[in-house]
């Protein structure tokens, strides 16, 4: 069965909202605000939610950009602070959601709203998790890399939008490595969500389809 996601975004729609949530730095988010600064990208980044404080919101308010902090010490259970994030997340009206550097997994309420877009620093299906360029360099690899992906009830596990390969290097550290991937990491989230929110998305099964 065919879901279509989002339908293509045409001249006189404007740019496609979305919502971006961060845990940390935002160097993520930091190059889609530099990406939607050009008219022809079509997407304009209507809010950046966050678990904690963190300098991804700071970046998003020197943008000018609406922030919120859903904290989930600040409700009674994870079911609570997933409905209440699922809430604020759809008081911007995105389109869909992209996760750069969250640090939290999404619950039925905010996975049933809108598409949730994610990279991750590893070529999944392999080495997913918090530690993916460890992992793959610990497995001795040759190539390892970063993914884009939709995000579902698992642990990285989501239908695969795109991939770019990285080689390890023989005298590569997790650290060295993991900065070589970021570059491609940071390149494919901006293209990827680009491409979504001009062309549009559908999803067959495991198989994305962009325009």
């Amino acid at each position: 069965m065919t879901t279509d996601a989002a339908s293509p975004a045409g001249a006189t729609e404007g740019p496609v909202p979305v919502v971006v949530l961060v845990s940390g730095s935002g160097t993520l988010l930091q190059s889609l605000i530099d990406a939607a600064a050009d008219p022809a990208y079509g997407v304009r980044v209507a809010a950046v939610g966050a678990d904690r404080a963190c300098t991804g919101l700071e970046r998003a308010e020197q943008a000018g950009i609406p922030t919120f902090v859903c904290a989930v010490a600040d409700f009674a259970d994870r079911a609570a602070w997933d409905v209440a994030l699922a809430e604020r997340v759809a008081a911007a009206a995105p389109r869909f959601v992209v996760t750069a550097g969250f640090m939290r997994i999404l619950g039925p309420a905010s996975l049933g709203a809108q598409p949730v877009v994610n990279t991750h620093p590893a070529l999944l299906p392999s080495f997913p998790g918090a530690h993916g360029v460890r992992d793959a360099l610990a497995y001795g690899v040759k190539v390892t890399g970063t993914t884009c992906h939709l995000v579902d009830a698992g642990v990285d596990t989501g239908p695969i939008i795109e991939q770019r390969v990285v080689a390890v290097q023989e005298d590569d550290t997790e650290e060295s490595l993991h900065e070589r991937i970021k570059v491609q990491e940071r390149d494919l989230l901006v293209e990827i969500v680009g491409r979504m929110a001009r062309e549009g998305f559908s999803v067959d099964g495991r198989r994305v389809r962009l325009g």
